[in-house]
């Protein structure tokens, strides 16, 4: 499992992987970052660091790797995840955040298969 450290004032460059269905600004929408994690922008929550996305948007990691971070089911369609808040406004500038929205930052894991199940015969 990877951790990753507070972003504090260093800017990541990000580079737009999707976005999910929304009326306004550029939420929910899942980009990945010169360093070597995602950045998940959604709807804010009442925590600090967790944000809420529809499920499908998960479709958009790139191929062979996952979000490394605990993803609770809403039961609505829609996942909150937790990572680290997105601070940096250069980074912030990126992406089109409106007020209800926030974006955190989450490791990006690599996916390794060991073999497959047995098929039927």
């Amino acid at each position: 499992m990877s951790a990753l450290e507070p972003i504090g004032g260093r800017t990541m460059r990000l580079h737009f992987l999707g976005k999910g269905e929304s009326e306004g600004g550029g939420c929910p929408s899942l980009y990945t970052t010169d360093h070597d994690s995602y950045v998940v922008q959604g709807w804010a929550t009442d925590t600090l660091g967790t944000v809420e996305v529809p499920q499908r948007l998960l479709g958009f990691v790139q191929p062979e790797t996952y979000i490394d971070s605990v993803m609770i089911d809403t039961g609505r369609g829609t996942f909150a995840l937790s990572g680290m808040p997105v601070t940096d406004a250069e980074t912030l500038a990126q992406m089109d955040i409106y007020p209800n929205e926030a974006a955190i930052e989450v490791a990006k894991a690599e996916r390794t298969f060991y073999g497959h199940a047995a098929s039927a015969g």
